[in-house]
Protein backbone atom coordinates (compact mmCIF):
# COMPACT_ATOMS: atom_id res chain seq x y z
CA UNK A 1 0.00 0.00 0.00
CA UNK A 2 1.22 3.46 -0.65
CA UNK A 3 2.09 5.89 2.65
CA UNK A 4 -0.20 8.53 3.79
CA UNK A 5 2.03 11.27 1.53
CA UNK A 6 3.18 12.77 4.82
CA UNK A 7 5.57 14.74 3.10
CA UNK A 8 3.63 16.09 0.43
CA UNK A 9 5.19 19.57 0.73
CA UNK A 10 8.08 18.34 -0.15
CA UNK A 11 7.05 16.04 -2.72
CA UNK A 12 5.16 18.91 -4.47
CA UNK A 13 7.04 21.78 -3.80
CA UNK A 14 10.90 21.47 -1.57
CA UNK A 15 11.61 19.02 -4.06
CA UNK A 16 11.43 21.01 -7.45
CA UNK A 17 12.75 24.19 -5.46
CA UNK A 18 15.76 22.34 -3.54
CA UNK A 19 16.42 20.75 -7.70
CA UNK A 20 16.45 23.91 -9.21
CA UNK A 21 18.35 26.11 -6.99
CA UNK A 22 21.38 23.02 -6.59
CA UNK A 23 21.37 22.29 -10.03
CA UNK A 24 22.23 25.81 -10.58
CA UNK A 25 24.81 26.37 -8.01
CA UNK A 26 26.59 22.75 -9.10
CA UNK A 27 26.84 24.11 -13.36
CA UNK A 28 28.61 27.11 -11.97
CA UNK A 29 30.53 25.52 -9.30
CA UNK A 30 31.61 23.01 -12.19
CA UNK A 31 31.07 24.56 -15.37
CA UNK A 32 35.16 24.64 -15.67
CA UNK A 33 35.78 20.98 -14.86
CA UNK A 34 32.77 20.24 -17.67
CA UNK A 35 34.31 22.49 -20.04
CA UNK A 36 37.66 20.16 -19.60
CA UNK A 37 35.59 17.31 -19.73
CA UNK A 38 34.20 18.30 -23.04
CA UNK A 39 37.39 19.18 -24.40
CA UNK A 40 39.07 15.64 -23.47
CA UNK A 41 35.81 14.07 -24.89
CA UNK A 42 36.38 15.99 -28.20
CA UNK A 43 40.03 14.95 -28.31
CA UNK A 44 39.51 11.74 -28.19
CA UNK A 45 36.26 10.64 -29.18
CA UNK A 46 35.15 13.45 -31.59
CA UNK A 47 31.91 15.07 -32.23
CA UNK A 48 29.59 15.62 -30.92
CA UNK A 49 30.47 15.65 -27.36
CA UNK A 50 27.34 16.07 -25.87
CA UNK A 51 24.96 12.71 -26.58
CA UNK A 52 21.11 13.55 -26.34
CA UNK A 53 18.60 10.73 -26.30
CA UNK A 54 15.05 10.47 -25.41
CA UNK A 55 14.20 9.10 -22.06
CA UNK A 56 10.65 8.98 -20.38
CA UNK A 57 10.24 11.00 -17.47
CA UNK A 58 7.24 11.81 -15.23
CA UNK A 59 4.14 10.49 -16.64
CA UNK A 60 6.23 9.08 -19.36
CA UNK A 61 6.47 11.95 -20.71
CA UNK A 62 9.58 11.70 -23.46
CA UNK A 63 12.48 14.44 -22.70
CA UNK A 64 16.23 14.29 -24.23
CA UNK A 65 18.49 13.60 -21.55
CA UNK A 66 22.35 15.03 -22.21
CA UNK A 67 25.20 12.95 -21.04
CA UNK A 68 29.03 13.60 -21.69
CA UNK A 69 29.79 10.54 -25.01
CA UNK A 70 31.68 7.99 -23.90
CA UNK A 71 31.14 5.66 -26.72
CA UNK A 72 32.64 5.35 -30.38
CA UNK A 73 30.35 5.23 -33.87
CA UNK A 74 32.12 2.25 -35.07
CA UNK A 75 30.12 -0.04 -36.98
CA UNK A 76 30.19 -3.29 -37.94
CA UNK A 77 30.46 -4.64 -41.57
CA UNK A 78 26.63 -4.22 -42.14
CA UNK A 79 26.73 -0.65 -41.13
CA UNK A 80 24.90 -1.27 -37.75
CA UNK A 81 26.71 -0.08 -34.47
CA UNK A 82 28.85 -2.40 -32.86
CA UNK A 83 27.42 -3.28 -29.38
CA UNK A 84 27.88 -1.11 -26.47
CA UNK A 85 30.59 -2.74 -24.41
CA UNK A 86 32.88 -2.86 -28.06
CA UNK A 87 32.58 1.26 -28.40
CA UNK A 88 32.93 1.89 -24.74
CA UNK A 89 36.94 3.60 -24.55
CA UNK A 90 39.19 2.85 -21.88
CA UNK A 91 38.26 7.05 -21.57
CA UNK A 92 34.60 6.37 -21.18
CA UNK A 93 35.18 3.78 -18.65
CA UNK A 94 37.04 6.60 -16.47
CA UNK A 95 33.76 9.10 -17.12
CA UNK A 96 31.48 6.64 -16.25
CA UNK A 97 33.29 4.78 -13.27
CA UNK A 98 33.21 8.20 -11.94
CA UNK A 99 29.89 9.55 -13.02
CA UNK A 100 31.45 12.20 -14.67
CA UNK A 101 29.54 11.53 -18.18
CA UNK A 102 26.66 12.41 -16.39
CA UNK A 103 27.06 15.63 -15.45
CA UNK A 104 24.74 17.20 -18.07
CA UNK A 105 22.05 16.04 -16.72
CA UNK A 106 21.98 18.99 -14.35
CA UNK A 107 20.81 20.79 -16.77
CA UNK A 108 17.99 18.53 -17.19
CA UNK A 109 17.08 19.11 -13.70
CA UNK A 110 17.30 22.87 -14.01
CA UNK A 111 14.96 22.46 -17.05
CA UNK A 112 12.62 20.26 -14.85
CA UNK A 113 12.63 17.45 -17.05
CA UNK A 114 14.76 15.42 -13.68
CA UNK A 115 15.44 15.82 -10.53
CA UNK A 116 18.55 15.44 -8.42
CA UNK A 117 17.10 12.23 -7.19
CA UNK A 118 14.65 9.67 -8.30
CA UNK A 119 14.44 6.68 -10.49
CA UNK A 120 17.15 6.35 -13.09
CA UNK A 121 15.54 7.48 -16.53
CA UNK A 122 15.44 4.06 -18.91
CA UNK A 123 15.47 3.44 -22.62
CA UNK A 124 12.35 4.19 -24.22
CA UNK A 125 12.25 0.89 -25.77
CA UNK A 126 11.11 -0.34 -22.43
CA UNK A 127 8.25 1.15 -22.19
CA UNK A 128 5.62 -1.17 -23.42
CA UNK A 129 7.51 -4.08 -21.61
CA UNK A 130 6.46 -2.56 -18.13
CA UNK A 131 3.88 -4.16 -15.89
CA UNK A 132 1.40 -1.73 -13.77
CA UNK A 133 4.13 -1.91 -11.11
CA UNK A 134 6.81 -1.04 -12.69
CA UNK A 135 5.32 1.84 -14.32
CA UNK A 136 4.64 3.48 -10.75
CA UNK A 137 8.22 4.28 -11.24
CA UNK A 138 6.93 7.34 -13.56
CA UNK A 139 4.98 8.80 -11.00
CA UNK A 140 7.81 11.41 -9.87
CA UNK A 141 10.73 12.89 -11.93
CA UNK A 142 13.60 10.57 -13.10
CA UNK A 143 16.80 11.32 -10.95
CA UNK A 144 20.50 12.11 -12.09
CA UNK A 145 20.96 8.65 -8.62
CA UNK A 146 18.55 6.69 -6.92
CA UNK A 147 17.88 4.16 -4.55
CA UNK A 148 18.84 1.45 -7.00
CA UNK A 149 22.13 3.04 -7.67
CA UNK A 150 23.03 3.35 -3.79
CA UNK A 151 22.47 -0.83 -3.65
CA UNK A 152 24.94 -1.18 -6.09
CA UNK A 153 24.45 0.54 -9.55
CA UNK A 154 24.98 -2.15 -12.67
CA UNK A 155 24.85 -4.98 -10.23
CA UNK A 156 21.47 -5.05 -9.35
CA UNK A 157 19.12 -7.14 -11.49
CA UNK A 158 16.40 -5.77 -13.36
CA UNK A 159 13.70 -6.81 -10.48
CA UNK A 160 15.38 -5.39 -7.72
CA UNK A 161 15.92 -2.27 -9.27
CA UNK A 162 12.16 -2.25 -10.22
CA UNK A 163 11.20 -2.71 -6.19
CA UNK A 164 13.69 -0.08 -5.13
CA UNK A 165 12.43 2.48 -8.14
CA UNK A 166 8.77 1.68 -6.55
CA UNK A 167 9.49 1.67 -2.59
CA UNK A 168 11.60 5.05 -3.52
CA UNK A 169 7.94 6.21 -4.97
CA UNK A 170 5.98 5.60 -2.17
CA UNK A 171 8.30 6.69 0.69
CA UNK A 172 9.84 9.85 -0.97
CA UNK A 173 11.25 12.32 1.77
CA UNK A 174 13.93 14.95 2.25
CA UNK A 175 15.96 12.33 4.79
CA UNK A 176 15.30 9.35 2.35
CA UNK A 177 16.92 11.93 -0.55
CA UNK A 178 19.65 12.96 1.69
CA UNK A 179 20.70 9.34 2.35
CA UNK A 180 20.72 8.27 -1.32
CA UNK A 181 23.08 11.64 -2.09
CA UNK A 182 25.63 10.82 0.52
CA UNK A 183 25.22 7.08 -0.51
CA UNK A 184 25.44 7.95 -3.92
CA UNK A 185 28.84 9.42 -3.22
CA UNK A 186 30.33 6.84 -1.24
CA UNK A 187 29.31 4.29 -4.14
CA UNK A 188 31.07 6.40 -6.96
CA UNK A 189 34.12 7.23 -4.89
CA UNK A 190 34.27 3.64 -3.91
CA UNK A 191 34.02 2.20 -7.94
CA UNK A 192 31.25 -0.61 -6.68
CA UNK A 193 28.95 -1.72 -9.45
CA UNK A 194 30.47 -0.41 -12.21
CA UNK A 195 29.52 -3.61 -14.14
CA UNK A 196 26.75 -5.56 -14.29
CA UNK A 197 28.66 -8.73 -13.99
CA UNK A 198 28.62 -10.37 -17.26
CA UNK A 199 28.84 -6.78 -19.23
CA UNK A 200 30.68 -3.58 -19.35
CA UNK A 201 27.36 -1.69 -19.68
CA UNK A 202 23.85 -2.18 -17.95
CA UNK A 203 22.25 -5.34 -19.46
CA UNK A 204 19.15 -5.08 -21.45
CA UNK A 205 15.79 -5.27 -19.94
CA UNK A 206 13.67 -7.84 -21.70
CA UNK A 207 10.19 -8.10 -20.12
CA UNK A 208 10.54 -9.90 -16.75
CA UNK A 209 7.46 -8.49 -15.37
CA UNK A 210 7.47 -9.20 -11.54
CA UNK A 211 6.96 -6.36 -9.30
CA UNK A 212 6.88 -5.95 -5.56
CA UNK A 213 8.88 -3.67 -2.98
CA UNK A 214 11.74 -4.55 -0.91
CA UNK A 215 11.86 -4.87 2.41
Amino acid sequence: MRSDRPHAVYRKVIKRILDTVLSFAGIILLIIPMAVIALLVRIKLGSPVIFGQERPGKDRKLFRMYKFRSMTDERGPDGELLPDADRLTPFGKKLRALSLDELPELFNVLKGDMSLVGPRPFLKKYLPLYNEEQNRRHEVRPGMTGLAQTKGRNLVDWQERFRYDVYYVDHLSFMLDLKIVFKTLSTVLKREGIHSGTSETMEEFTGNKEGGNPE
